[in-house]
């Protein structure tokens, strides 16, 4: 993987080939985010960049074989340690899913730990990193590169980490082999070993922003660009979570927020009552995800009385109503409007009746949206 096929991060990126560039190469590194975020696919270019034959002053050049080999994960000297779960007979060992993890890793590098446990199977399994792959980083570190300047030993959630198989990875820290990098790629370092913690040097890798979410999802996605604006304000930063919603949504949300908002400040119970019948037929995720929507464009709307420069960037459909709803949205009912949305939410997540749900949120909601008296 190259530096340039990760959106944003230039920060990130600089500091990671600066440390090339000036040889300041740490031999364990931290690679911290949050689930959907870019720690593992910056770590992936770092270990390109690392062995590449012809690096070029922002990237590696993508074309030696050493770049060749690291793209599709197969060479000698780059190695994975990744939670696993026995899966039929399969031993549970890194060794033995390397090529379930090619195949994971070529589909995105942005997945999380319950993407990896469906994607092998293991169901409903608890993901570890056993106390046996403490044997197998005493072997991979016993030996020497075979092609390349460094061996690269991606962890991916250390946090996962049985205490026997941390407390090896710990001692191989403390006694670093010659020409060896360790790259942890971490969702949570308050779970690992603060001795380990305190041997890494760490890369904070932030949450994707809004504009790099959109960008990803319309030029890797195909997705439409109204579409990924609703898909943003639902993601949050996190990237996995805008590519599986961008294939979930089956309807336009904010079309659908708009006609809902205007029937429950007429009144129109008659509307609202056909409307029900739509939303039932979206299905449940939908059903969630469109609640979640309403919410975050709620706190847009709530933003936006305060202050108009706290909204960084909408589509003009949703500032028009953003604008004109904010006259309705006040201290007097916005809280109480967050929290219908909410205990809708709520309910739907277990399995209310989703047609009396809305009938019943959209009663309670025009009682409460009103212009300030």
């Amino acid at each position: 993987m190259q530096f340039s096929q990760i959106y944003g991060h230039q920060e990130t990126k600089q500091l990671l080939l600066n440390s090339v560039k000036s040889q300041h190469v740490a031999h364990a590194q931290l690679f911290l985010g949050s689930e959907g975020s870019a720690n593992l696919a910056l770590a992936l270019a770092y270990a390109q960049y690392l062995n590449c034959e012809d690096p070029q002053p922002q990237d590696s050049c993508g074309v030696c074989p050493s770049c060749n080999k690291i793209s599709k994960r197969i060479h000698p000297d780059l190695n994975f340690v990744m939670p696993v779960t026995k899966v039929k007979d399969q031993d549970a060992l890194s060794k033995n899913f390397v090529n379930q993890w090619r195949a994971f890793l070529s589909d995105s590098p942005y997945q999380t730990l319950n993407d990896w446990m469906q994607f092998i199977g293991a169901e409903n399994k608890q993901g570890t990193i056993p106390v046996g792959e403490s044997r197998e980083l005493v072997r991979m570190t016993s030996l020497k590169a075979f092609e390349a300047k460094y061996k690269v030993i991606v962890i991916w959630l250390p946090e996962l980490m049985n205490a026997s198989a941390a407390n090896a990875l710990l001692k191989l820290l403390e006694e670093p082999p010659a020409a060896t990098v360790f790259l942890l790629v971490s969702n949570a370092s308050d779970k690992i070993m603060p001795t380990i913690l305190s041997r890494t040097q760490l890369v904070k890798v932030r949450a994707f922003t809004d504009e790099e979410v959109i960008q990803y999802l319309m030029e890797q996605q195909g997705t439409e660009r109204e579409r990924a604006y609703q898909v943003v304000s639902l993601a949050e930063g996190n990237l996995q979570a805008a590519r599986v919603l961008s294939q979930e949504m089956t309807s336009d949300y904010f079309t659908f927020f708009l006609s809902w908002m205007r029937l429950c400040y007429n009144h129109k119970f008659d509307g609202v009552l056909e409307q029900s019948e739509d939303f039932q037929k979206l299905g449940r995720e939908n059903q969630k995800n469109f609640l979640q929507f309403a919410l975050g464009l709620l706190r847009k709307v709530l933003l936006y009385g305060v202050d108009s420069k706290l909204i960084a960037f909408l589509p003009p459909p949703e500032l028009d109503f953003v604008q004109k709803f904010a006259k309705l949205i006040h201290q007097g009912n916005g809280a109480q409007l967050s929290q219908e949305l909410n205990e809708a939410h709520y309910h739907i997540e277990r399995n209310a009746h989703p047609k009396i749900t809305f009938l019943n949120t959209s009663i309670q909601i025009a009682q409460l949206i009103r212009p300030v008296a």
